[in-house]
């Protein structure tokens, strides 16, 4: 076979005695891969490999020079033919090969061509490409199956591949600016944020990116499109072409200048150029020339004519703006009218943002539609300001709509008629869908309020269910609580009873509380409580018994200064009894001053000291230490369930009564009971009133059983030191008074006494008392009482009683503290008339030994009503008030008791300091105060000549006070104060037992303080005390200082007090000298 075929089959000839030769190099593998020439093989290949290249493009070049036809009988088979990879049909085997004969190749310049299928061709060259590739992945196979040659599998190249190149993603063109949300809303960006190449996109796409508003109004000073006139060629003047342009060129019809310009525009880039404004209307180009009368022609050429403008010039946007000024759209019954000339103009010169101002004119006129407001204006110029707003948000609110309006006013005021909604648009369905709303509504609200009120009512009762059995539980553990507290208090009471004896005579701690255990709003209106509480410490001094230690706690915060006075006072006692002033002894182990560290965690608290001591476990702990393995008990003031519960947590008793018992027969109308039932004298009076018209009732009846009285005291029960005290002269008031009077003698003495004979005088006085009260009745602490209407409100609440005052111009009051023990035996303390610097019903102070009263007739008075107290459970300190004065019918002396105090007094406290700086002895039977002088020891340098001088026993009266207050104090310190006195020569003598001692309390405030005066006889004591109040007085006060103090008051009792002791001495005087008188003539 000669030509490419035969060389082709020679090549394989030559290739198949080539891996013949292989073959059998291959099968001595067994013996050795050594023996094997690889060079061989690889020289072999490329010897193939370079024949079959050479020949097999010569054989592709002869076939593809040939030309093939595909029968539709191929076609379909080629179509069906699925191909798994580019170029290789899945089922290609070497038996559908068919090589090209010599003579098919070299007749491919024929006439006509072999007829070869399509599907056989492609089948050719697909397997000629795979020989002439040895690499391909086929080759093998095709060598294998075609020609039984196995290729072995040596020396594959690795084929390093390419790195893979990452695809990029994204835009090519570089972003565009958007112009800001707040350019389009601020009007004040005059400029728009624009660069040169922006200016270059075009006006549309300036649009579409905002940076161009839709809304704007345009003025270009270069037009987009140029008008110019159009030649109207005659039918028989057209454009011929020639023929050689072509049958289908030939077919296209000859159009004008204008028509061809805009026709290459159009093949621009679009959006370059804009479409006509819909106001310019275009004859269409389309209609036969000769169809058209001469007459029209004419009519159209001039049309044309005038439709070319000239070159517009530049005109401002004011220009544009003011050209919608006139222009007027009236709208009827909500119907816009689109025939109307002003609303044709207005959509002509809107035409760029007609459908905007559309839509926001059909807005205004549905609104007008569904308030059936007949006819309304719409200015245009308004329109046009709103339509930006309205672009961007869509919503027009009604204001804005209404804004538009030219006769907004009537139109508004249409709207704002009730009603008018109903009839407009859909306003009887609207009408029915506000009734049912409404309707749904009431029928949720009132559902949701039933609701509401009941959920709330509920969370009111699980609450206060909840909080009542809380405080159901808390009240069951304070009274289980309380109840052990108090049992402890009656074993250690009965243990101190039966202990007593012992106790009192042998080493023992006293812890003093001086604990006013009142109420909280008595200790709320009291100022200054905590120094109140705070002025007892003067039972330091009960250190004077050799075999008492002292543990005083103080409600005061105290300075170095306040310890240092006290260690030096009593540090008296061995000077006192050696008569030196230079023997001072230290006794600092003897009391211990302590303060619980609640008062800190308080400091506005108005509290009791006990309750203090109870929330200071420090100061508990700290007692606790002191008293270990030591006789103790306590001392309280006016007991509290919260002393029952430190004396519970420090083990000790308690020398008082139960706290139950103290604020029982502490108040007004519990003293009252305890009087009578130890039959003592007491004024006239009623307790235990509880509201007004009993009040009314029992003064009444009062005033007319005694008509000798003048003054009515109103005392509150649980009140103390005359705060709660009210009184009014009220037959020096009364209309009816001088009328009783004429009844009572009329009905004379015995049918006086009969309740009948007292009724007109009972309605008459009942009439005018409220009134006479409202206007006369004064109350003694008048900041807190300001007015009657008050003191009453508080009297009836709380209860209080009714006493007369004495009838008597001069009245003295007495003060005694007593002593039960708890074995029972009562002792009289203390007994002194009191003083009064804070007024008539007030006590400030006592002097000592009392010298109103015949001692039996106090001592016996006292002895009944420590035996009713006995008897009632009461032990330990109290005071009994008494007030004595000259009765005037029957000129004797009366000794009322007036008032009880189950508590350690001040007056007690000052009797303690008293008998510690002068050693004295106080006798309540005989009421002498006597002290012992002691001589002044020679010093060891001089010689004694006589005989040592005795000891002399002699009388001292007392003035003492424990609420002398000055509020100048407050500026010195104490030191400074007590230099001062004794720069006055206000001082103590040692030895004579003579002079004034100073109490302090605290160095907070400093206004108060203590005073003791001690002389020979009770004149010369109350002058003394007046003279050194008046010297402080000269040294605290000043002409421009404002300051408030009770020395004048006490000075001017004290001179009233020494009027009537000269009056009574000189009284006392002419008796004796009258008696001597009588006696002389018997002789």
């Amino acid at each position: 076979m000669a030509g490419p075929g035969a060389e082709m089959g020679a090549i394989l000839v030559q290739v198949q005695e080539d891996l013949q030769q292989l073959k059998e190099k291959v099968r001595g593998l067994n013996q050795g891969w050594e023996a094997v020439d690889v060079e061989s093989l690889e020289a072999a290949i490329e010897r193939t490999e370079s024949g079959l290249r050479k020949h097999a493009e010569k054989c592709l070049n002869a076939i593809n020079t040939s030309v093939l036809t595909v029968s539709p009988s191929d076609n379909a088979g080629l179509c069906s033919r699925q191909i798994s990879k580019p170029g290789i049909p899945p089922e290609a085997s070497q038996k559908e090969i068919v090589f090209p004969e010599a003579s098919a190749v070299s007749a491919q310049h024929g006439s006509s061509p072999p007829h070869v299928s399509s599907g056989s061709k492609h089948k050719l060259s697909m397997t000629l490409k795979i020989l002439y590739n040895p690499r391909n992945t086929r080759h093998r196979n095709v060598l294998n199956q075609n020609y039984g040659v196995s290729l072995p599998l040596i020396n594959q190249r690795k084929m390093v591949p390419a790195p893979p190149q990452k695809v990029a993603k994204g835009v090519t063109v570089g972003n565009l600016s958007v112009a800001p949300p707040s350019f389009c809303l601020n009007s004040s960006y005059s400029e728009l944020p624009m660069s040169k190449m922006d200016e270059q996109k075009g006006i549309l796409n300036l649009i579409e990116r905002g940076l161009i508003p839709r809304a704007a109004k345009l003025t270009l000073e270069k037009p987009l499109v140029l008008f110019k006139p159009a030649a109207f060629h005659e039918f028989h003047a057209k454009h011929r072409k020639k023929a050689s342009d072509g049958g289908a060129e030939s077919k296209k019809v000859a159009l004008g200048p204008a028509h061809s310009h805009m026709s290459k525009g159009s093949k621009g880039t679009k959006g370059s150029i804009a479409p006509p404004p819909s106001c310019i209307s275009v004859l269409s180009l389309r209609k036969p020339k000769q169809l058209l009368s001469p007459a029209l022609r004419k009519q159209e050429s001039a049309f044309a004519s005038a439709c070319v403008p000239k070159t517009p010039e530049v005109t401002p946007a004011q220009t544009f703006q003011n050209l919608a000024l006139d222009f007027d759209i009236l709208i009827r019954q909500g119907n816009v009218d689109y025939e109307a000339s002003d609303l044709l103009g207005f959509k002509q010169h809107c035409c760029l943002f007609w459908g905007s101002a559309h839509s926001f004119l059909l807005q205004v006129a549905g609104l007008l539609k569904d308030y059936a407001v007949p006819s309304a204006i719409i200015k245009g110029k308004k329109v046009m300001e709103v339509l930006p707003d309205f672009e961007f948000h869509q919503r027009p609110t009604r204001e804005e709509l209404l804004s538009v309006i030219k006769n907004n006013v009537l139109v508004q005021r249409l709207l704002n008629r009730p009603g008018q909604r109903y009839k407009g648009q859909n306003g009887i369905e609207m009408a029915a869908i506000k009734i049912q709303a409404t309707w749904r509504c009431y029928k949720l609200r009132k559902a949701y309020v039933t609701f509401r009120q009941r959920q709330w009512a509920s969370g009111v009762i699980a609450i206060s269910w909840l909080v009542h059995m809380h405080m159901g539980q808390v009240r069951k553990t304070l009274k289980e609580s309380r109840q052990k507290h108090l049992e402890n208090f009656c074993i250690r009471a009965k243990h101190l009873a039966a202990n007593w004896n012992r106790i009192r005579t042998s080493k023992r701690t006293v812890i003093h509380v001086p604990s006013l255990g009142y109420t909280q709003h008595v200790r709320e209106a009291t100022p200054d409580f905590a120094i109140l509480q705070g002025s007892q410490v003067g039972r330091l001094c009960e250190i004077q018994d050799p075999n008492v230690d002292v543990i005083y706690v103080c409600p005061l915060q105290l300075s170095e200064g306040f310890l240092q006075y006290y260690h030096k006072l009593l540090g008296l006692q061995a000077a006192v009894r050696s008569g030196d002033p230079e023997d001072i002894a230290d006794l600092q182990d003897r009391f211990k001053i302590l303060t619980p560290e609640a008062v800190n965690s308080f400091p506005s608290r108005p509290m009791s000291l006990a309750t203090f001591l109870k929330y200071s476990p420090k100061t508990i702990k700290r007692i606790r230490n002191l008293i270990q393995g030591k006789e103790a008990y306590m001392v309280g003031g006016l007991l509290h369930q919260d002393d029952l519960e430190v004396a519970d947590a420090l083990g000790v008793p308690i020398l008082g009564p139960d706290p139950e018992i103290t604020h029982l027969y502490s108040s007004k109308s519990g003293s009252k009971r305890v009087f009578a039932a130890a039959c003592v004298p007491t004024p006239p009076g009623q307790h235990d009133i509880y509201n007004r018209q009993q009040m009314v009732e029992v003064l009444s009846q009062l005033i007319i059983d005694y008509p000798e009285v003048k003054r009515w005291l109103f005392k509150v029960d649980n009140d103390f030191g005359g705060n709660g005290t009210a009184y009014c002269d009220v037959t020096a008031h009364l209309k009816c008074y001088p009328w009783i009077q004429k009844e009572c003698q009329r009905y004379g003495p015995e049918i006086w006494q009969k309740k009948w004979a007292h009724e007109p005088a009972l309605a008459k006085i009942s009439q005018e008392l409220p009134g006479l009260l409202a206007q006369h009745a004064q109350a003694v602490n008048e900041k807190r009482f300001p007015t009657w209407g008050k003191f009453l409100q508080t009297f009836v609440s709380q209860g209080g009683v009714i006493e007369a005052f004495p009838p008597s111009d001069s009245v003295t009051n007495l003060a005694v503290d007593m002593l039960i023990e708890p074995t029972g035996e009562i002792t009289v303390v203390s007994s002194g008339d009191q003083i009064h610097a804070d007024g008539p019903l007030r006590s400030s102070g006592i002097t000592l030994p009392q010298a109103s009263v015949e001692p039996g007739v106090l001592n016996t008075l006292c002895r009944k009503i420590g035996e009713a107290c006995k008897a009632r459970g009461v032990v330990g300190y109290f005071s009994i008030d008494f007030a004595t004065f000259i009765h005037p019918q029957t000129m004797g002396q009366q000794v009322w008791a007036v008032d009880l105090d189950l508590h350690y007094s001040d007056h007690l406290a000052l009797t303690q300091v008293l008998l510690y700086v002068t050693n004295g002895r106080l006798d309540s039977q005989s009421s002498r105060f006597e002290v012992q002088l002691v001589p002044k020891k020679p010093k060891f340098w001089q010689v004694q000549k006589e005989q040592p001088e005795t000891v002399s026993i002699v009388s001292r009266c007392v003035v003492m006070s424990n609420s002398m207050m000055h509020t100048n104090l407050s500026i010195i310190y104490y030191n400074v104060f007590l230099q001062m006195c004794k720069a006055h020569g206000i001082g103590y003598d040692v030895q004579q037992r003579e002079g004034t001692i100073f109490t302090i309390f605290e160095e907070q405030k400093r206004h108060r303080f203590g005073m003791l005066t001690i002389g020979e006889h009770l004149q010369g004591v109350l002058m003394t005390f007046a003279h050194h109040l008046f010297i402080i007085y000269q040294e605290l006060s000043a002409p421009n200082m404002h300051a408030e103090t009770n020395f004048k008051e006490a000075v001017r009792d004290i001179e009233t007090i020494l009027g009537v002791a000269e009056h009574n001495k000189l009284q006392f005087e002419e008796e004796e000298q009258q008696a001597s008188k009588a006696q002389a003539p018997t002789k």
